[in-house]
């Protein structure tokens, strides 16, 4: 039955905080014609926004309902999402502002421009851009689902629940293009963060504290089992390596207008994991308050169900408008990232490698509407007992490109053709371990009599990265050619040139000259300063 006051609530709020992804067209306006300022709002964005977009694009549903759904269904072992997200920052840190100077100096819109140019393979390249945009079409699915779980606890039929999020997403992606997600962000995340510490305070006085939360949680799902630490601890690695790998995550990592920003952006991003750990606990709180699983979403409904018998109805409506546009954001980058693949690296690179500006960019719109359509393929037909595993699933595929990518970014070691058998060996051997398990991402791997629980991700990415590590010399001594690395050294260090400016709002999105300046006696109406390669210096 559908419950009035919240679902009215629901709708003033969200209708007002989506109409900003709508009216996002026309904030710092740019010619959405053109790829880079649809998909990367012309990488204008500073701390504020880019501290916004980076959070709100990887802290989603993942984080507001599978994660306490998990934890409300199996305990401590919910939990490896805390270290995961804890560990990702210092290799943010380390890898994030790398890739951004590279793809700066070098217009790369996508991590398949830069391989393709590091390793002189465009099959390689076309099979990264492959793995992004089936990997993002689970991970946007579980924001999918996360908004459909919200609708229909409010009394909407789930079938009507999924159409309606379909079809806002939908929309407000394509108008707007990565402008909206930005400027919803700022809102959502602020909402997000102050409900999470409103709903701890609140529901844990209701439950009489901490510690009659905790005696309502069977003990074994406390602590972890022995049996559980090898699952546990490759879960935390095998979630941490393939996270700013996703198109998504690169999409927001090159929107900033500095490298500066993208650096102190990981570095702030940690608040962000503390609210984790808070909706987290909320999966024990649902324990504890006698919360049972739905019969049409499980335990995925841990969550919303738990707010719905805690708050009176109008909180309740603010808290599922705030996780829903809190699911709208990510997902609408996610599908930006996987649209950004297709157009360069596909559609471009094979169908119309003359395509004009204005056709790339109507080419990455439609795109992004057929991976949305995936995405709720994947809500409709992959088991979601765990809306978790559809991110995990996701990851699977997405590790298969870590080799090429970030041991990419600094060494150029690997014979393309190595990485190109061992992203296949990944990708069959991740796959077929997920499927043979119906499904489950942990495989039991058996050594002899000992059976060793482990992330099927991270067992197939080793065995990538040993093919690789393995063929690469032997490849080498039978002379197979190998391709010419078209990036520099002077590439990764690019500075400022000193008192000349030139306008940089319209660069093209191809591949950037090496130096590019006004003269002398120009009159420059940009205050932004030309990035050139630091041998251009001397």
């Amino acid at each position: 039955m559908i419950n009035g006051q919240m679902i009215t609530i629901f709708i003033i709020v969200f209708v007002t905080i989506s109409t900003l992804g709508f009216l996002a067209a026309r904030w710092r306006p740019g010619d959405l014609n053109r790829l880079h300022e649809w998909g990367l709002a012309g990488r204008r964005f500073g701390n504020v926004v880019s501290w916004f977009l980076i959070g709100g694009d990887m802290y989603t549903a993942y984080t507001f309902v599978a994660v306490p759904a998990l934890v409300f269904a199996q305990g401590a072992q919910g939990f490896f999402a805390i270290p995961a997200f804890t560990l990702m920052y210092p290799l943010a840190f380390l890898i994030m502002p790398r890739f951004w100077t590279l793809a700066r100096h070098r217009g790369y819109i996508t991590i398949s421009d830069f391989v393709r140019e590091r390793f002189d393979s465009n099959i390689l390249a076309s099979l990264v851009a492959v793995t992004g945009i089936l990997a993002s079409m689970p991970y946007i699915a579980v924001q999918i689902l996360g908004m459909q779980i919200c609708l229909a606890q409010m009394g909407l039929h789930p079938e009507l629940a999924l159409f309606i999020a379909f079809v806002i997403l939908a929309a407000y992606t394509y108008i707007s293009g990565l402008r909206g997600p930005a400027l919803i962000a700022m809102v959502k995340d602020s909402s997000i963060l102050l409900i999470a510490v409103a709903a701890v305070i609140v529901i844990t006085m209701k439950l009489g504290g901490f510690e009659h939360i905790f005696a309502a949680v069977p003990k074994q799902e406390q602590i972890l089992a022995p049996q559980q630490y090898t699952a546990y601890a490759t879960l935390i690695l095998g979630s941490t390596l393939p996270l700013f790998l996703y198109p998504h995550a690169l999409t927001g990592v090159l929107s900033p207008n500095s490298r500066k920003v993208v650096k102190r952006t990981a570095a702030f991003l940690l608040v962000y994991t503390l609210m984790q750990g808070l909706l987290g606990l909320l999966g024990f709180m649902a324990l504890a308050a006698g919360i049972q699983p739905s019969p049409v979403y499980q335990t995925n409904n841990a969550l919303p169900a738990l707010f719905t018998a805690m708050f009176p109805p109008w909180f309740a409506g603010l808290a599922f408008a705030a996780i829903c546009i809190g699911a709208l954001v990510p997902a609408g980058i996610m599908s930006i990232g996987a649209a950004h693949l297709f157009t360069r690296n596909i559609y471009r690179e094979y169908f119309r490698p003359t395509c004009t500006e204005h056709e790339e960019a109507n080419v990455a719109k439609t795109a992004s509407l057929v991976v949305k359509a995936g995405a709720v393929a994947f809500v409709l037909f992959f088991p979601t007992t765990f809306a978790i595993n559809l991110q995990l699933f996701g990851s699977v595929w997405m590790l298969q490109t870590l080799p090429a990518v970030f041991i990419g970014l600094y060494t150029n070691w690997f014979h393309r053709l190595a990485l190109i058998i061992g992203w296949v060996a990944g990708m069959v051997l991740g796959t077929w371990m997920v499927v043979s398990q119906h499904f489950t991402l942990i495989y039991p791997l058996a050594l002899g009599e000992l059976t060793i629980p482990i992330y099927a991700g991270l067992a197939a990415v080793v065995v990538n990265l040993l093919i690789c590590i393995i063929l690469t010399p032997i490849f080498r001594i039978i002379g197979i050619t190998e391709g010419r690395d078209a990036i520099m050294p002077a590439d990764f260090a690019i500075h400022p040139v000193r008192g000349i400016q030139v306008q940089t709002q319209d660069l093209p999105t191809q591949v950037l000259p090496k130096v590019s300046v006004a003269t002398p006696n120009a009159q420059s109406t940009q205050k932004e300063k030309v990035l050139v390669r630091e041998t251009t210096l001397h």
